[in-house]
């Protein structure tokens, strides 16, 4: 004689069974458990992995001014405010000399020369907004 039946779901390592409990009549509770049905335990959703980090855009190279005799134009690589210009007109500069510091993202970044030369033109002054790809120094 069957006094009371109960579906159970339970998980055991990750497996999901159902079970059915019967209490039977008696002068003592008697319990029998019948496995109904065996599921697998959805596996978790892998991690999504990071994207890769963007590679920094390079620095532009120098351009070749049609009209200057050769010269090569420097040209701001983003966007920014110059706060001091190292050099003047007609100092003679080598690859990798300081050029000016300029404010950029609030950070304080410097601009080098890319090439040995002299110092042609100068087409900014200190406090002026800098446009990314201007020309900034010619050197020839």
């Amino acid at each position: 004689m069957v006094i009371n039946m109960k579906t159970y779901k339970i998980t055991v390592n990750d497996k999901t069974y159902e079970v059915a409990v019967e209490q039977t009549g008696g002068s003592e509770p008697v319990a029998a458990v019948q496995v109904v049905a065996q599921k697998a335990a959805p596996a978790p959703a892998p991690a999504p992995k990071p994207a890769p980090a963007p590679a920094p855009a390079p620095a532009p190279a120098p351009k070749k001014k049609a009209d200057s005799g050769g010269g090569a134009d420097v040209v701001a690589p983003m966007t920014g405010k110059v706060i001091s210009i190292e050099v003047a007109v007609g100092d003679e500069v080598k690859q990798g000399q300081l050029l000016m510091v300029f404010e950029a993202m609030k950070m304080e970044n410097e601009l080098f020369a890319p090439q040995g030369g002299t110092v042609s033109a100068i087409h900014v002054a200190t406090g002026d907004a800098l446009d990314a790809g201007a020309p900034v120094f010619t050197i020839s």
